[in-house]
C-alpha cells in the first residue's frame, strides 16, 4: 500500500510540475485571428474561427486590412436577436468589391450569444462583407449560416448599440458605427 502511494505521489508530482505551454506558432496564429472592433461604447474582441470557415475568415481579414469596416454602421439591430453591420451602403443590400463566397456551414458550433455569423441573401452562397453578432441563442440559424468567430470580450459594447425598429425588420435610424476594426497584431 505504501509502495502504491509512493508511485502515485511520484506520478502526480511529475504531472503537476510540467507546465502547460503554448507553442509560439499557435500563439501567433491566435493573434492573427483576433480582431478588435471599436465602437463608441468600447472595444469588442473577436476571435475568428478559420477552423470553421477558412474562406470567410480570410475575406474578413482582407477587408479589415483595407480599412473597409471603419465607419460602417450597424444598420440592423434587433434587441434579443442580433446586430448586423458590414454594408457600406447602410441599407443591408451592399457589399465589398470582393467576390461572394460559397457557404461554409457547420454543425461544430451553434449560434449562441456572442457568435459572429455572415449575413447573406436567400442564396446560401451570397455572403460577402456583412456579418452579425448574436445577442441570444438562435438555433434556427444553426447549419444555415456561416459562423466566422465569437466575441471573447467586450460584448457589453455590442449590447449598448442603438436598437432598430422591429416593425422595420430592425433597421436603425441614426445608427451607431464601427469606429475602427483592426487585426490584433499591430493594433493601436
Amino acid at each position: 500500500m505504501i509502495r502504491l502511494l509512493s508511485v502515485l505521489a511520484v506520478l502526480f508530482g511529475l504531472f503537476a510540475v510540467v507546465p502547460a505551454q503554448v507553442s509560439p506558432a499557435l500563439a501567433a496564429q491566435a493573434d492573427s485571428n483576433t480582431i478588435y472592433l471599436d465602437t463608441a461604447y468600447g472595444r469588442a474582441v473577436i476571435k475568428l474561427r478559420p477552423d470553421l470557415a477558412p474562406r470567410h475568415v480570410e475575406q474578413i481579414k482582407t477587408l479589415v486590412k483595407r480599412g473597409f469596416y471603419n465607419g460602417i454602421v450597424f444598420h440592423r439591430v434587433i434587441d434579443g436577436f442580433m446586430a448586423q453591420t458590414g454594408d457600406p451602403t447602410g441599407t443591408g443590400t451592399g457589399g465589398s468589391d470582393l467576390p461572394d463566397l460559397k457557404a461554409e456551414f457547420t454543425n461544430k458550433a451553434k449560434f449562441v450569444r456572442g457568435v459572429v455569423g455572415m449575413a447573406r441573401s436567400s442564396d446560401p452562397d451570397s455572403a460577402n462583407s456583412q456579418f452579425f453578432i448574436m445577442y441570444a441563442p438562435q438555433s434556427s440559424l444553426d447549419g444555415q449560416y456561416t459562423i466566422v468567430g465569437e466575441v471573447t470580450s467586450g460584448m457589453e459594447a455590442i449590447d449598448k448599440l442603438k436598437k432598430g425598429d422591429e416593425a422595420d425588420n430592425g433597421m436603425v435610424t441614426n445608427p451607431d458605427k464601427i469606429i475602427k476594426m483592426q487585426l490584433a497584431p499591430g493594433a493601436k
